[in-house]
């Protein structure tokens, strides 16, 4: 698959003044955005905002970096209170990474998180949206930033299509690179910009068209809106799944100060065979501890 034809040098220009503009205009005043945010803020954020809405990371990013300021705040702490303070964002494997990151950080960087996208990648846990996401918002550099919005918005507005595909894809990269500004600090404005602009305009299921600042641009509004023609995108379940399983009982061990017996788990789940096949990948992940005897913790 080629990627699709760029508008002309003026058009692109057009879609860059009229994007950056409306940001100027339009920005959520986010703290992970603010100037003295430091890169490990930004990294914070990154493994926090991962399948998870700014409106429950808020709190949780304050009491973060609060708690942890640094990566050798964290790093000195054991795994064990990352997993407790990440509390019901989901996906606690995160707060894994971000501690192995941390430790990572101190250890290979002076506890300084590197600019250099390799060096990014090497890390836990970061991989190629997380890599060039930290070197765009905390260092300024000329990196295609693509994130569900941003892929969603490229998508609408340059190949008509409502969705992108499922996966990322090499027509995808090629086309984010090259919309992308030449000046590296305006670049990392214009992918951020992209981004809010996904997730405040162009959604997924709501896009307020007659608002968007790339509506007399965009291919998907002049071709008259083609429904999405690729196989159908249904919303994951969560209810009754082992994923809240998981949920439910990492909870009981994060809201204890200490080991906790395995009665007490029993009584978080009824179904047997769930729970316990959830405890043992949770035992299998490094999320939870088991103790001699009839016990848990978190880890250490």
């Amino acid at each position: 698959m080629e990627p699709p034809t760029l508008p002309t040098d003026a058009d692109v220009a057009a879609l860059h003044a009229a994007c950056l503009d409306w940001y100027g205009q339009n920005a959520r005043d986010l703290p992970w955005r603010r100037t003295y945010a430091t890169p490990w803020h930004v990294m914070v954020s990154e493994f926090m905002l991962q399948q998870t809405p700014v409106v429950r990371v808020l709190p949780m990013y304050e009491a973060w970096v609060e708690r942890w300021p640094r990566p050798a705040d964290l790093a000195a702490e054991p795994v064990g209170e990352a997993i407790r303070a990440w509390g019901r964002l989901g996906y606690p494997r995160r707060a894994m990474r971000l501690h192995e990151c941390a430790r990572a950080i101190v250890e290979r960087h002076g506890g300084e998180v590197p600019e250099d996208r390799d060096q990014l990648r090497a890390l836990p846990g970061v991989g190629e949206y997380t890599s060039a996401a930290i070197a765009a918002f905390a260092y300024g550099r000329r990196h295609a930033v693509l994130d569900t919005n941003v892929r969603r918005v490229l998508s609408r507005a340059i190949t008509g299509n409502e969705h992108p595909p499922r996966t990322l894809t090499r027509p995808e990269r090629v086309l984010a690179e090259r919309l992308l500004p030449a000046s590296p600090p305006v670049a990392a404005r214009w992918s951020v910009a992209v981004m809010e602009l996904g997730a405040l305009r162009c959604s997924a299921t709501a896009p307020d068209c007659d608002r968007c600042p790339l509506r007399t641009h965009c291919a998907w509004r002049r071709t008259g809106y083609p429904a999405h023609d690729g196989p159908p995108r249904r919303a994951q379940a969560y209810a009754g799944t082992d994923r809240q399983c998981r949920g439910r009982l990492l909870g009981v061990l994060r809201d204890s100060d200490g080991p906790v017996a395995g009665s007490e788990l029993r009584r978080a789940w009824d179904d047997h065979a769930q729970r316990e096949r959830a405890l043992d990948s949770l035992v299998a992940d490094g999320l939870v501890e088991p103790l001699d005897g009839d016990g848990f913790r978190l880890p250490r």
